[in-house]
């Protein structure tokens, strides 16, 4: 039994040596196929990467080359005709054409597709009568502006000093206003901000309206009015518009400021009080004349007055003009 059992063990251990030596040796993966060397390596890789790119960028290689090519695109573009020859212009009234074409930085020949219109229409808004301006290119060879210039109302005087402001009330930045004496002479700290409301009841009436030379605003509630005569007309706080209606009939009807009048108050809404100089002497005569009937007044309607408008607007390219 012993004998037996000995040899039973050293047969399967036999056994199993020989299948031992049929099956294949299993294979070790070198470490650099290892899925950590793997990893690694790509992020080493990345990171010299970005590192490169990063210094290339640094260096603006990357920026000079896109410029220069850029350039070469738009040098072979206009010897292919893409070059401005002609620049229009709609709305421009009180702009110098000089002035235009200085804050434009643009000739005939120029590359038009080295013409920057928001760089452009920057500057051009920066110049004094330009509240607003569209500046487009035309391919392949027009420049195209469209100007909404300010309108100039009054002249603000202060400290001595006087300003152009716009129908906003807004200054425009002109040193010399010695063209636009003409126009009506405001005085206010705020003035300029209500000035357009005094101008729109004033153009109810022209013909009166034409003989006004000055308006002073009187304690941030109404206006004094200042003929060429040297009459002074006290409108009232509330309703003057009714109150300019009503001294432009009695005008009509009876002359009034035709005569020796020093001011005419109209600022009490039953009566008009009118301060006269006695003949011969120098004092002050009143006299109050009853105060016309309020009526119902008609709105009137302004004529709409379009500036003239050309279809492709005025060319200010030429160098004769």
């Amino acid at each position: 039994m012993a004998w037996f059992g000995k040899s039973d063990a050293a047969t399967k251990k036999a056994k199993k040596a020989s299948l031992g030596r049929g099956q294949k040796r299993r294979r070790v993966k070198p470490l650099w196929r290892g899925p950590l060397f793997v990893a690694g390596f790509v992020l080493a890789l990345a990171g010299s990467a970005s590192a490169t790119g990063w210094w290339v960028w640094q260096s603006g290689w990357v920026q000079t080359t896109s410029e220069r090519a850029r350039w070469m695109i738009i040098a072979g573009a206009a010897k292919t005709g893409f070059s401005v020859r002609e620049i229009f212009v709609e709305g421009r009234f009180e702009t110098p054409r000089k002035s235009l074409l200085k804050a434009l930085r643009l000739e005939r020949g120029a590359p038009i597709l080295a013409f920057d219109p928001q760089a452009a229409r920057e500057r051009v808004e920066a110049l004094p009568w330009v509240r607003q301006a569209v500046i487009e290119r035309q391919l392949p060879d027009v420049v195209h502006l469209q100007l909404n210039e300010r309108r100039p109302m009054a002249l603000w005087q202060r400290g001595g000093k006087f300003s152009l402001i716009d129908t906003n009330g807004e200054l425009i930045p002109l040193k010399d206003v010695s063209n636009y004496t003409n126009l009506i002479v405001v005085i206010g700290k705020d003035a300029p901000r209500h000035a357009a409301v005094l101008f729109e009841v004033l153009a109810t009436e022209p013909k009166l309206a034409g003989r006004v030379k000055a308006a002073v605003r009187v304690g941030a509630r109404r206006w004094n009015l200042h003929l060429n005569n040297k009459i002074k007309i006290q409108l009232p706080e509330d309703d003057p518009g009714a109150a300019w209606s009503h001294l432009a009939e009695l005008d009509q009807k009876h002359a009034l400021l035709a005569r020796n009048l020093i001011s005419v108050d109209l600022r009490l809404a039953d009566r008009i009080v009118i301060r006269k100089v006695k003949k011969g002497t120098p004092d002050e005569k009143f006299d109050i004349v009853p105060n016309l009937p309020k009526r119902k007044q008609q709105p009137k309607t302004r004529p709409f007055n379009r500036p003239n408008r050309h279809p492709g607007g005025r060319l200010i390219s030429e160098r004769d003009t």
